[in-house]
C-alpha cells in the first residue's frame, strides 16, 4: 500500500503541471468511499482525499482529484444510497492538480467551485512549483472551466445539510491558498496537503508555501478542534488530534534543528553532509526524502524561493 500510495503522490505533483492528470491512465483507479462521521465521507482513489457532506440538500465535496475520475466519483457517491442529488458545491483546499484536477467536469455538472482567493489567482497564472531545489514542476496555465466561481480573502460558509461548513484560509502553509475545511455538527476536519501522512510534506515553497506557515496552520487548527476530532488528512488514512499534534512537533523540531544550523552558518550542502535530520529518518520517504526536506526547511527559514538547484 505504501509503494501505491507514493506512486500516487508523485503522479500528483505530475499533475500540478498536466491539468487535470489527462495524460495519465486512471482506467483500472477504484473510488473507495468510508464513512467518517454522521453525514461526513472520506473517498479515495488517486490524488488528495475528498470528504463529502451528503444529505437532502444535496452533496458538499472537498477537492475533486482528476478530471477523469469525476464519473467514478459521482457514480460512487450516488452508489451509498444516500441521495439522487448532485453535487451542489465544491471546496478546492489548494490549487495542485490532484486537488483540483475534477473541476472543470464538476463544474459542466452543475457544481459551483470555491476557493481562497490565490487558488483563482495560481490556476490562472501557472508557473513553477516546488521545494525550491530539487523538487520542480512547471504548471500550466488551467482553462476557464477549472476555475473556482467563488473565491475569498479568508474564509466562507456553506450553510447544507444541516451544518454550517467552514473553510478557513491558512496562509503560507503547503501553498498560500490553503484552507482548511471544518464540519463542526460531524466533528470531523479535512486538512488540505497542510497535514499528510506520507512522512515529511511536500511544501510548496515556490508557491508561497513555508514551514512556518505550516506549523502556524496546524497549531490554530488545532486549537479549534474538540479532542475526539475525525481528522482527514490531504492524503493517507483517516486520523486524530494526537497525529496532528505528533506531525506538527516533528515540523517543529525540525525547523529548530534547521534554523540553529543556518545561525552556525552552514550551508545547505553542510546541513545534508551533516545529516542533520537523522533522528527523523522515519519520515523520509520516496517522495519527500531526507534530503529534500532540508532543501525544504533551508528554503522556507531563508525566504528563498529557490533556484532549482540540480543535484549529483
Amino acid at each position: 500500500m505504501r509503494g501505491l500510495l507514493v506512486s500516487w503522490m508523485l503522479m500528483g505533483v505530475l499533475a500540478v503541471a498536466v491539468r487535470g492528470g489527462q495524460q495519465q491512465d486512471f482506467s483500472k483507479v477504484q473510488i473507495k468511499a468510508t464513512k467518517v462521521s454522521g453525514n461526513i465521507y472520506m473517498l479515495e482513489g488517486a490524488g488528495g482525499n475528498i470528504a463529502a457532506s451528503i444529505g437532502d440538500d444535496g452533496i458538499v465535496i472537498v477537492d475533486d482529484q482528476f478530471a477523469p475520475l469525476a464519473e467514478k466519483i459521482q457514480a460512487t457517491l450516488k452508489g451509498l444510497g444516500i441521495t439522487d442529488k448532485p453535487v451542489r458545491f465544491v471546496i478546492n483546499t489548494h490549487y495542485h492538480g490532484d486537488h483540483t484536477g475534477g473541476n472543470a467536469p464538476f463544474s459542466r455538472g452543475g457544481s459551483t467551485v470555491i476557493a481562497q482567493d490565490n487558488v483563482r489567482k495560481r490556476l490562472v497564472s501557472g508557473g513553477t512549483a516546488g521545494n525550491g531545489a530539487s523538487i520542480k514542476k512547471e504548471v500550466q496555465p488551467a482553462e476557464k472551466a477549472d476555475l473556482p466561481i467563488i473565491t475569498s480573502e479568508h474564509d466562507v460558509t456553506v450553510h447544507l445539510n444541516g451544518e454550517d461548513i467552514r473553510a478557513l484560509h491558512f496562509p503560507s502553509g503547503h501553498t498560500d491558498g490553503d484552507s482548511i475545511i471544518f464540519f463542526p455538527k460531524n466533528n470531523v476536519v479535512h486538512m488540505g496537503d497542510d497535514f499528510v501522512r506520507y512522512g515529511f510534506p511536500f511544501i510548496d515553497v515556490a508557491s508561497g508555501g513555508s514551514v512556518q506557515g505550516m506549523i502556524s496552520a496546524m497549531e490554530k487548527a488545532s486549537a479549534q478542534l474538540p479532542a475526539d476530532v475525525k481528522v482527514i488528512p490531504g492524503h493517507g488514512q483517516i486520523s486524530n488530534l494526537d497525529d496532528v499534534r505528533e506531525f506538527t512537533k516533528m515540523l517543529k523540531e525540525t525547523s529548530a534543528v534547521a534554523q540553529k544550523a543556518l545561525d552556525a552558518h552552514q550551508t545547505l550542502e553542510q546541513m545534508k553532509k551533516e545529516k542533520i535530520l537523522e533522528p527523523w529518518t522515519k519520515w523520509s520517504g520516496d517522495f519527500v526524502n531526507t534530503d529534500a526536506f532540508v532543501e525544504t526547511l533551508y528554503n522556507s527559514l531563508t525566504g528563498t524561493k529557490g533556484e532549482f538547484l540540480k543535484h549529483n
